[in-house]
């Protein structure tokens, strides 16, 4: 499975008094963050001083905290990979049965729109050595969690891990005219893809047509284009 390296809002939460230099570079750093998720789902090959339009900072505050687009998009995906990790964690650590932890896992992740970007971003940057070892131990925890619901036969056996992906990116394609009205959908299609992975679907229906992808059409994606 080619873990999701997808761009998410800012998850890093900050405690303590800060000084008013440092609470004032805080603030700008996540208003950058949000701004440049906003600006590049609508348009990736947007200039990065759009951003710093959008986050209503001076471009010189925007280039001191991140030197290129390229390192912006990577924190950004970072910050996905990150927020990923911590509802993969959150579903292992709870005392839930196999489907319910494989269920908190997908809608955590969803609710988190963790892969909102993936469609727009993929092949725009290069990820980093440290994104890579994120992705590592992002596809090992959903393995863990796949595995468990298989073992237990409470999840149709043709759902593959590199499955997980591609469910996760059609469902956070379901946008609505709000947040709120957005999840609702989500939710709504979520229940239904729920439904159609339990065993006794399965039996009921044909086998799943062709294979599910493969690492390398996953990985394919984030090759930076023309490269």
């Amino acid at each position: 499975m080619s873990a999701p390296i997808t761009p998410t809002a800012p998850t890093t939460s900050r405690t303590g008094p800060l000084s008013g230099r440092k609470a004032q570079a805080n603030r700008n750093d996540e208003a950058i963050l949000r701004a440049a998720r906003e600006v590049f789902v609508a348009d990736p090959s947007a200039p990065i001083s759009a951003v710093a339009k959008a986050a209503g900072v001076g471009i010189s505050a925007l280039y001191r905290r991140y030197e290129s687009k390229e390192v912006l998009l990577q924190t950004l995906c970072a910050d996905g990979l990150a927020t990923y990790i911590e509802c993969a964690e959150a579903a292992l650590a709870s005392e839930a049965g196999p489907w319910e932890t494989f269920t908190d896992f997908v809608r955590a992740v969803i609710d988190a729109d963790v892969h909102a970007l993936t469609v727009n971003l993929a092949g725009t940057f290069t990820p980093t050595a440290e994104m890579s070892g994120q992705a590592t131990r992002a596809v090992g925890l959903a393995a863990a969690i796949l595995g468990q619901a298989h073992e237990a036969g409470v999840i149709r056996a043709d759902f593959a891990l590199n499955d997980i992906a591609m469910l996760l990116e059609q469902l956070t394609a379901v946008t609505g005219p709000g947040p709120e009205r957005t999840r609702e959908l989500r939710h709504r299609y979520l229940a239904l893809h729920f439904d159609a992975l339990r065993p006794q679907t399965a039996k009921a229906v044909a086998a799943l047509p062709g294979p599910p992808p493969s690492d390398e059409e996953l990985g394919a994606r984030w090759v930076p284009k023309g490269a």
